[in-house]
């Protein structure tokens, strides 16, 4: 039988391994079954297209999260809870788009590498589909602590 785990399906080429981040978030929202999210990188044109299509916002942003599932915030998601989101084995919870040139000219502004911007963003990506958002401040605490965590978990600080 296969392990169980959060498998990100990178529907673009990307030299960044993303199963130390899958994992990491797997655990610290202490998942347990086979769960599977997709993810595309795309550019300014298209995010910011998908950005107004879908939340009625004008502009170019980093990342945006489509989940597939609602009411899943702190919950242990299971294929038998939602069997028609179940492809090959795989609960899905849904697609996240991160902009490339966002990516690179955040990294350049904080001073970090463009791997852990986009890791950070794919892992902000990642809490948005489990149901976590940063509108309201406590909210935004929440999340916060746990993107450091994972963060922290594969060894990516805030200067990497």
């Amino acid at each position: 039988m296969k392990k169980k785990g959060l498998n990100i399906i990178v529907n673009t080429k990307q030299k960044i391994d993303f199963k130390p981040l899958a994992a990491a978030v797997y655990s610290a929202l202490g998942q347990d079954d086979n769960l599977s999210v997709e993810l595309e990188f795309v550019n300014e044109e298209e995010i910011a297209r998908l950005n107004s299509q879908l939340r009625h916002v004008n502009g170019v942003t980093d990342v945006l999260s489509f989940p597939s599932l609602d009411n899943v915030r702190g919950k242990v998601l299971y294929r038998k809870d939602f069997p028609f989101d179940v492809e090959d084995g795989a609960l899905f919870i849904g697609s996240i788009a991160v902009c490339l040139s966002r990516a690179k000219e955040q990294a350049e502004e904080y001073g970090h590498s463009e791997e852990r911007e986009i890791l950070y963003l794919v892992c902000h990506g990642l809490l948005h589909l489990f149901g976590y958002d940063h509108i309201e401040e406590e909210d935004k605490k929440q999340m916060r602590v746990i993107e450091e965590s994972v963060m922290n978990a594969i060894g990516v600080t805030r200067e990497g």
